[in-house]
């Protein structure tokens, strides 16, 4: 999972690096969008110890995101975005793993004030949020109710395929059990910032 954060982080990096040219072109366009990006923070869901020393936690922010949809600019200055992702967290070993794995449906709106820069937010709504463990994890398996969030974000575009994004996501994750009769709720927060690069065709 490091490697993976550390590739995508690489990735990143090299589309922030590009020349900066004009934003999407003006008026009405149907475009579709693949992303992917880090994200960090939510509550502890795990953690990972290894025998060597150290240890890895698995949030409910964490840790890395893909994303695919379409994009519509409407004029100059308003366009949305719709899109369907996977979103991971994970520690692994020899002996072992947890994940916690979801797949959030966005619809975005935003405002242009620049030709190469948005602002914008929406609804996120996460289906089938799931922590789950093997080995070392085995018996940590928790399945959440499918939930919605809030997200603001920004976007600044380096070239007219090429968007760099910042953003804050609000969501809570909830499950609950039952004892003795009684059921009770939990509830886990699953707050977030992230930081995506989108590839736009």
């Amino acid at each position: 999972m490091k490697k993976i954060a550390f590739v995508i982080a690489l990735a990143i990096a090299s589309l922030s690096s590009a020349q900066a040219q004009n934003g999407p072109a003006p008026g009405k366009q149907l475009r579709f969008v693949v992303g992917m990006g880090l994200t960090g923070g939510g509550d502890k869901l795990a953690t990972a110890e290894y025998k060597h020393g150290g240890s890895v936690d698995v949030r409910a922010g964490g840790l890395i995101a893909f994303l695919g949809g379409v994009d519509y600019r409407f004029s100059q200055q308003f366009s949305m975005q719709g899109t369907v992702g996977f979103h991971v967290d994970q520690a692994s070993a020899k002996n072992g793993d947890v994940t916690f794995k979801r797949f959030p449906i966005e619809l975005l709106g935003y405002f242009h004030p620049t030709s190469n820069m948005r602002i914008g937010g929406g609804v996120r709504y996460v289906s089938s949020p799931k922590l789950s463990g093997s080995g070392f994890g085995s018996g940590i398996d928790r399945d959440f109710d499918s939930t919605v969030g809030a997200i603001v974000e920004g976007e600044y575009f380096f070239s007219p395929n090429i968007g760099l994004k910042l953003r804050f996501v609000k969501e809570e994750y909830k499950d609950s059990y039952t004892y003795w009769g009684q059921t009770y709720t939990n509830k886990t927060k699953g707050d977030h910032v992230g930081i995506f690069g989108n590839f736009y065709f």
